[in-house]
């Protein structure tokens, strides 16, 4: 492909931003405000921006993060529900491309397989797939901004089941959902428990003969309005901006408090969610063995059901969650290992995301292939010898964008201090008292199955500053907006002639 990608003529640009999801439209925002003499351009390997919201059609498909923490810092959430679906999250995101002029930068089709970086010429070499023609295009460009999330687009993550041949009827996994999957009037069985399966149990309720979501284990669940009273009732008064920004603060603030105090009172967080959800089944439910995790809350991502959607489901009888493993698929449906069988003409396979590093691309720096679980990650946004390189990876415990957002604006500040010192290249290196750091994984004290399955492939974190990935947004903004960019492990150099 390389070969081919040679006789190519090439397009270059200062900044080469991968991904047009979320991080992308917010790295072609901060590129226009904070370095406007800097030429750049967007990579999307799909037909529109978007990113998940593009790629995901499922019925029901939504946020769990609230839209004043999820939208953007410079773009106000202004619409009544503050809890959005894929469509409206979507159609934020085109307003917010067009308001922006971002569009004019964007490179559709444009599926990235390689990158070379050059220390003698201090540019990145990026080869692309056409999509559809599978011709290579390539760019060149001085400085590389990753914004392509952090799952595999070609497939979502399911388990081998045994029997999955025999059964008679549709298996689908959402990542794969189409508009011609049909269930109305069907019996479904939605295996899983995380986000997605308490998204698609009520949404296909009042369709579907039934709704069974089949869990291994139990997920904490807590029920909340869909709306955001306090930011509709300050929009009346207040000026969209200030009331966005007051209730972002609001929001960001109790993201924050609600996880602290998972970790240092477990067990009040516990007991308040798990009197919620008596509350919504009523007395006569035992929530022992469907709705008890064996964890602690925040050990793994807390799921929302807005308004209680999925209890509400459950009361009315049009759903049920079954608490067991599975034996083995039949023509009929799932045999579960209890003895019990589960009757279904649809399986869908909410079994999770399949993580992968930097969007799958083939890194290599001066001839040598990187893999980066040999790296030290440098604030959670670069990799210690990569030169010109960042990643944008949002938050596990809050809402994507509060770290995108930073991540965006600490790229910029990179970009400016390189023009005003004259450098070409910035380096993370590990300095002599960096040498025997202990090692810590990525992502640290998060217990999911879709992060621990692929922790080895990431690189690893240290114990101090600047060799960590606080998770924290307090600690990132000091860290991103504060910290000193010349701080000895982050070196600005260019090449000697």
């Amino acid at each position: 492909m390389v070969q081919d990608a040679s006789r190519t003529p090439s397009e270059h640009v200062d900044v080469l931003v991968v991904g047009a999801g979320i991080s992308g439209i917010g790295a072609g925002y901060h590129l226009n405000t904070m370095c406007p003499s800097r030429t750049y351009a967007i990579l999307e390997g799909r037909a529109d921006i978007g990113g998940t919201w593009d790629l995901f059609r499922y019925p029901g498909v939504r946020s769990d993060s609230d839209m004043h923490t999820l939208g953007f810092r410079f773009k106000p959430w202004t619409e009544a529900k503050a809890i959005a679906d894929g469509p409206d999250i979507l159609r934020y995101l085109h307003n917010t491309m067009n308001e922006f002029d971002i569009a004019r930068h964007i490179r559709f089709g444009r599926l990235v397989k390689t990158a070379q970086w050059s220390s003698e010429t201090s540019q990145w070499t990026v080869h692309a797939e056409r999509v559809g023609t599978g011709d290579v295009v390539t760019f060149t460009c001085g400085f590389l901004f990753m914004c392509s999330g952090y799952y595999s687009y070609r497939e979502g993550y399911t388990p081998e089941f045994a029997g999955r041949d025999r059964f008679r009827g549709e298996v689908v996994h959402p990542q794969k959902w189409t508009s011609d999957v049909a269930y109305s009037g069907k019996r479904v069985v939605v295996v899983g428990s995380g986000a997605t399966a308490i998204t698609l149990v009520p949404a296909m309720a009042n369709d579907a003969e039934h709704v069974t979501m089949l869990q291994r284990s139990p997920t904490y669940i807590a029920a909340r309005p869909d709306v955001d009273a306090f930011a509709n009732k300050l929009r009346k008064y207040l000026p969209s901006k200030l009331a966005y920004a007051i209730t972002r603060w609001k929001n960001t603030k109790y993201q924050q408090m609600v996880y602290q105090r998972s970790r240092t009172h477990p067990d009040k967080v516990k007991e308040i969610l798990l009197t919620a959800v008596r509350e919504q089944l009523g007395p006569d439910y035992d929530i022992e063995k469907d709705f008890t995790p064996t964890y602690n809350p925040w050990d793994q991502r807390l799921c929302l059901a807005p308004n209680g959607d999925l209890f509400q489901a459950m009361r009315e009888g049009k759903a049920s969650v079954v608490t067991d493993t599975i034996d083995t698929f039949d023509e009929t449906g799932i045999l579960l290992s209890s003895g019990q069988h589960l009757e279904a003409d649809v399986i869908v396979t909410a079994t999770g995301l399949q993580l992968v590093t930097l969007g799958e691309v083939q890194f290599e720096v001066d001839g040598k292939p990187i893999n980066f679980a040999d790296t030290w990650t440098y604030k959670g946004v670069a990799y210690s010898g990569v030169p010109n390189l960042a990643s944008s990876f949002g938050y596990i415990n809050a809402s994507w964008t509060l770290r995108s957002d930073l991540t965006c604006e600490y790229v910029c500040r990179l970009l400016n201090h390189m023009a005003k010192t004259g450098t070409t290249q910035c380096t993370p290196q590990l300095r002599d008292e960096d040498l025997n750091m202990p090692e810590r994984p990525w992502i640290d004290s998060f217990s999911a199955g879709y992060m621990s399955r692929v922790m080895h492939m990431f690189p690893r974190q240290g114990n101090h500053a600047p060799w960590v990935n606080p998770q924290n947004f307090a600690r990132d903004k000091k860290m991103f907006r504060r910290a000193p960019l010349d701080d000895g492990a982050m070196q600005f150099t260019r090449p000697v002639n």
